[in-house]
Order: structure tokens, then sequence, then C-alpha cells
């Protein structure tokens, strides 16, 4: 009624209450017609709504013109449409809130379904009430193109690389998408995505959390420290280079820190503990306990940045099964849960021996362990390639090159960026 009395009420309350809010299928229609008529730039007044319904066979459904004459007669002004918009989804949720506390309660009685699964998929419908998405996801395009052009200027941009290069080919990191970077063993994977991690803090300060199935927390935690140590954002701290052995050096005997080596560590320290970072060093860890993870997270930061797998072959189990299901299990997962949460996900991958007997070692699409199913659900898809790993009298030493093999909203290519492995710091050339 509120809505039909004054043309400013819409825009109030479309952008937080949804059709499905109401609970009487005829207020359902009445809404949706109001908002077909606002997508339009048409008035929401009595005559336009009535009309539009007759237009649409839809007069009758709903009660016919005494219906919508009633709603007006019975308001007196709209002055305080928010307030009862925020009702009509109050009743909403805790109805979907009743619904899915039963369903619930039938899971647990489902035996046979093991207890991670049943734990996961309860935790999803908590985790949809608290974000009001709904289990019905199909939207006529007048409301689906409005949410697009509202994105425009939103807080859903896509967040670049800083990696010029780069972000000429895959834009930058966007929210609901899977990336997949693979190479072979020692190319430098785990090392550019901390690097991409640490980008996403510092450039966009957005959280990120890395699940890492290869190296422990504190390994990786080392491994932090030596490129924040070289990082032009520390730089004004006049922190001392700390190599990524230096470390392993110092708690093997080898060669202990100096005092000033400690001063300088002790810097890297307050800086890395300010960082939005999470790790995660789960061996066993499955794509289930990964959503549940962020999920949390993001509860705890408001937002997710970027989701670090590294890496995928890990999570894969080792049951003497087909182990191509087994990886595009994992692929699928994360790539649902990237949507799920709507956020970026990077998954490292490794690829096959196949490139080691070709004379141009440069890795391809085909060349992804178990390819299919990567090829698919992927992104994005960017492989690592160091020359020097294999020429170590190539002209290209510290040269990395980011093979774009594909981009489903970009462009493929490659972007040729400096690599510095002693501390992991990658760099653009121009």
């Amino acid at each position: 009624g509120g809505i039909m009395l004054d043309p400013e009420a819409i825009g109030r309350v479309s952008d937080r209450l949804i059709p499905e809010a109401f609970y009487i299928s005829a207020h359902k229609d009445i809404y949706q017609a109001v908002q077909r008529l606002h997508c339009s730039g048409k008035p929401t007044d009595l005559l336009t709504v009535t009309a539009w319904l007759t237009d649409h066979n839809l007069l009758v459904r709903i009660g016919g013109r005494n219906k919508l004459a009633t709603l007006v007669d019975r308001t007196v002004s709209a002055v305080n449409i928010d307030t009862l918009a925020e009702l009509v989804m109050d009743k909403f949720v805790r109805r979907q809130l009743i619904k899915a506390g039963n369903e619930i309660v039938h899971l647990g009685y489902e035996t046979e379904t093991e207890l991670p699964q049943i734990l996961d998929q309860s935790e999803q419908k908590v985790f949809q009430l608290s974000n009001q998405t709904l289990s019905s996801n199909t939207e006529h395009n007048s409301t689906i193109n409005v949410a697009a052009y509202e994105d425009l200027n939103s807080g859903n941009p896509i967040y670049p690389t800083g990696l010029h290069e780069l972000d000429n080919l895959m834009v930058g990191f966007e929210s609901g998408t899977l990336t997949i970077v693979a190479g072979r063993p020692s190319m430098g994977k785990s090392q550019i995505a901390l690097f991409l991690a640490l980008q996403m803090i510092l450039l966009h300060n957005l959280p990120v959390v890395i699940f890492s199935l290869e190296m422990t927390k504190k390994q990786l935690e080392y491994r932090l420290w030596s490129l924040i140590s070289i990082t032009n954002a520390y730089k004004h701290l006049e922190l001392t280079p700390l190599k990524s052995d230096r470390i392993r050096r110092h708690r093997s005997g080898n060669k202990p820190l100096a005092d000033w080596e400690f001063t300088s560590i002790a810097k890297i320290v307050g800086v890395a503990s300010e960082l939005p970072l999470y790790m995660n060093d789960s061996r066993g860890i499955t794509v289930s306990q990964i959503a549940s993870e962020c999920r949390q997270i993001k509860a705890k930061e408001g937002k997710l940045g970027l989701v670090v797998v590294d890496y995928l072959q890990m999570m894969a189990e080792d049951s003497g099964g087909n182990r191509s299901y087994e990886l595009g299990d994992v692929a699928r997962g994360l790539y649902k849960m990237a949507g799920e949460l709507d956020v970026p996900v990077l998954a490292l991958s490794q690829i096959s021996r196949g490139v080691e007997g070709r004379q141009n070692k440069r890795p391809m699409m085909s060349d992804l362990s178990q390819s299919g199913i990567l090829e698919m659900v992927a992104d994005n898809i960017i492989l690592a390639y160091r020359d020097e790993y294999y020429n170590p009298d190539t002209t290209d030493q510290g040269i990395l090159e980011l093979i774009m093999a594909k981009a489903r909203h970009g462009e493929t290519g490659t972007a040729t960026v400096f690599f510095d492995k002693s501390y992991g710091i990658i760099q653009n050339l121009r």
C-alpha cells in the first residue's frame, strides 16, 4: 500500500526486500509487479500497477481491483516503509530458519550419510540464512540487470594483482571464480601464491586465507617474512633482506642469526602480525572443511579477498580409486565453494612429466595432471615457467613467464615478470 501511495517508497526498500519474503502469494505478485515497473522507470501508483497486472493476466489471481484498492485505503502513509520492509524480511528469515531447523533434524537421522557431510550441509543451510540467500536462484532478467547495473558502483569490484601484464590478461581476482596456477615442481608456485595473497592485502586491504597441504604454517610464515623484508611497501622500515632459507640455516646451527638480523626480524614480525592473513596446514583437509573455515573467517571479517589452496593433488585421496575422478571432485568442490561464498579461489596444481621430454618445455593446458576436469571448471589457468630452471645459461635470468592458457572472462597470452626465488618477490618488468 505504501509503495502505491508514495512514488519514492519502492526505491527505499527494493534493495533489501525480496518478493519471496511475502507469505501471501498475492502480495508477492503485487510486489513483483511494482519491482518490474520500477526497473522500467515507470510509476508504481495504483492505476499503473492495476494496468500492469491486467496486461499480464494477474489481476484476478491477486484478488482484483478491490484487493489493490483495499491495500491503499488501509495505508495512511509510506513514512515507515523501511521499518515495515524489515518486519516482512524478519518474519521471512524466521520462517526459513524454522524450515532449515526441521531439515537439519532430518539430516541428523540420516545415519547412512557420513557425519562430516551432514555437518557441512547443516552449516550451509544456516550460512545461507545469515546471508539471506534463497534456495531458488532463478530470477527474472529485470531483477538481474538492475543488480548488474548497481554492481558498477558497488563494493564488489574486480581486484587487480598489481602485475600489469597479468592484469591486462585476467583483469584481476573476481569473487566467485576459480583460478589455477600450475607448473612443474620448483617453478615457484607456492611463492607466486604467497605473493598474490600479500598483494590482495597490501593493495586492497582484503583478508586472505591460505590452506597449505605441503608446507607447515611456520614454514609458510618464514617465507612470508622473507617476502616482507624486500617488499616496497615496507621500504621505509629499512628492513634487512631476509633470504627464504635464512631461518632454516639459523635453526640448523649452520649460520646463526646476528643481532642486527634479529632486530630486523622483530620489525618484520610486528608488520606480519597486523596482516589480515589466516593459515591452515591440515594435511587431510577436505573441500567441505575448507568451506567451513572460510565461512567462519568471512563471518568474522565481513569479507574474504582470496582463498589459496596449495595444492590440488594433495587433496585428492589416494584410495586406490580413479585419481582423475577424485581430483575432479576436489576441483568441482572448490569451484562450487567459490560461488557459494562469493570469493575468489586460487588453487595450485602440478603438471605432468610429459613436458620434460619435449624440446620446448613451456607447459600447455593439456599438461595439467588429469587436465580434462581442471580445464572445464577453472575460470583462469596460469602456467608458470622459468627458462633458467632448464637452461642455466639462458639470457632470461630471473624471468618468470605466467602463461594465461585459459581466461573465461579475459584474454589468453603470456605475462612476463621478474621473479627472485631467493625472496619470493615478483616485480613488473615495465
